[in-house]
């Protein structure tokens, strides 16, 4: 863009300059008629007296035959183009005067007794010092234009340039400076309305993006827990069908053997025998009484709850059991934790259920350990803690305890069905698969959750998750 300024500029020049060349040509044509008539006169003389009011001013004598003589002993030769106006003036009888351009000499001829009589005066200026003259003119209008434009047109369209790229970079707060003449402002105006108008489309994008994903996550939780309850419902089909069917029977089966194990004429074998067959036998009432709880419609009463007080509580049944001496327990529990609306009976038995799985998982590690933590789950602040300082106590949106172990973790193929009715991965005879989908039931019956939140390499961690009871 500069370059082409000064092209243009130049140009500019050179015209300007021809435009008074030509003003000029005609000022010269008026002069030489005025200075004919004095050339006429001095060339009348024997001795032109001009030459010395003039300087480098030349005289030369044309005779009919011979060549030209110089007059008023300069020494110089004619030159081709002197020579050629004398001939012409010889030839039409009369006086000429010849004038080129301002660097070029004027050049008098007129014809004398039988001889021409040639002048030729040194011209007006030199033209190294025109084109010097043009040259500066045409860089002081381009520096000059340059300067201008750069300042008007070229800065503001650089920070423009600038604004574009950070924006195209991501930074969507980017603002063009809107200064200069009126159409750069304009410019600049009207870029940061699109600016404006994209960062603003830009942020609906994003929360519709992000409504959009939270929508997904729902929809999918909907569907996971419809699914659940759809295996729920046959579960609890089929437990209303097998305690119907078999736990009338089991009854009496389990009647008969503990008046079989009162005959005091039974061997110690026999006695051994019936005291397995009974221990099975109750085994299986209590899958029973498991699968009743899927069945039955919940009855929930729910008050305050201390979780950590009840965590403790439960924990002291399972570290009290003789299979779990070489299991270290922990629990710990946040000092300000807020209280959580549940049922404290309910409570127990889902952490009785997860510290079961915990302390199991555990003794398949070198170093069986099982910790707990119950801490309030701190959101987004309450209206009423808005007035409050550092020293207001922190608000809380939920409470939860978490329950970790050292095991070997949950396999990847196994995360997505961990509370499915009847799946373990207990050998055979251990466990029942009802545990954790009872769990689920329960906390959900008491509006929180139960979540496993991490399985890795180095244990397992489920998080059971209540609600805050008011006040």
């Amino acid at each position: 863009m500069l370059a082409s300024l000064a092209l243009v500029l130049l140009t500019a020049a050179v015209v300007v300059a021809g435009l008074v060349l030509q003003t000029q040509r005609t000022q010269i044509d008026a002069l030489e008629r005025l200075a004919a008539r004095t050339l006429a006169d001095d060339a009348n003389r024997p001795l032109p007296l001009t030459t010395a009011a003039v300087p480098r001013l030349r005289w030369w004598r044309l005779p009919d035959a011979g060549g030209a003589q110089p007059l008023g002993g300069h020494g110089e030769p004619l030159d081709a183009r002197s020579l050629e106006l004398a001939v012409e003036a010889r030839r039409q009888g009369r006086l000429l005067v010849r004038s080129g351009l301002p660097w070029e000499p004027t050049r008098f001829a007129v014809p004398r007794n039988g001889e021409v009589r040639i002048a030729r005066l040194p011209p007006a200026a030199s033209g190294g010092w025109l084109l010097g003259l043009v040259l500066i003119e045409a860089s002081v209008f381009t520096a000059f234009g340059v300067v201008l434009l750069r300042r008007r047109l070229v800065d503001p369209l650089l920070r423009l340039r600038a604004t574009a790229r950070a924006i195209a970079d991501g930074d969507l707060s980017a603002r063009a400076l809107a200064d200069g003449p009126r159409e750069t402002y304009e410019v600049a105006t009207a870029f940061n309305e699109m600016s404006e108008a994209l960062e603003s489309r830009t942020d609906a994008l994003e929360k519709a993006v992000s409504d959009l994903r939270e929508s997904n996550r729902e929809l999918q939780q909907a569907r996971e827990g419809m699914d659940r309850a759809g295996r729920l419902a046959a579960v609890g089909k089929l437990a209303a069908g097998v305690a119907h069917e078999v736990g009338n029977p089991m009854g009496a089966v389990l009647a008969f053997l503990d008046l079989v194990r009162r005959d005091p004429e039974l061997s110690d074998a026999s006695r051994e025998h019936l005291e397995r067959a009974a221990q099975e036998g109750g085994r299986v009432r209590t899958i029973l009484r498991q699968l009743l709880d899927f069945s039955r419609p919940p009855r929930v009463t729910t008050s305050p709850v201390n979780l950590l007080r009840v965590a403790e509580r439960t924990l002291e049944l399972v570290r009290a059991q003789r299979r779990y001496a070489d299991v270290r327990f922990e629990i710990r529990g946040q000092p300000a934790a807020p209280l959580a609306l549940a049922d404290s009976d309910r409570v127990a038995q889902i952490l009785l259920n997860l510290l079961l799985n915990a302390a199991d998982a555990a003794l398949e590690g070198d170093s069986p350990a099982v910790s707990v933590e119950v801490r309030g789950v701190p959101g987004a602040l309450r209206q009423a803690d808005l007035a409050g300082a550092a020293a207001s106590p922190p608000a809380f949106d939920a409470v939860e305890c978490r329950v970790r172990d050292s095991g070997p973790g949950v396999a990847a193929e196994d995360r997505e069905r961990v509370f499915d009715p009847f799946f373990s991965n207990k050998p055979p005879g251990q466990g029942t698969g009802l545990g954790l989908p009872n769990a689920l039931r329960m906390a959900e019956q008491l509006g929180g959750s139960v979540e496993l939140t991490r399985s890795d390499g180095v244990g397992a961690e489920f998080v059971l998750r209540l609600t805050l009871a008011d006040g």
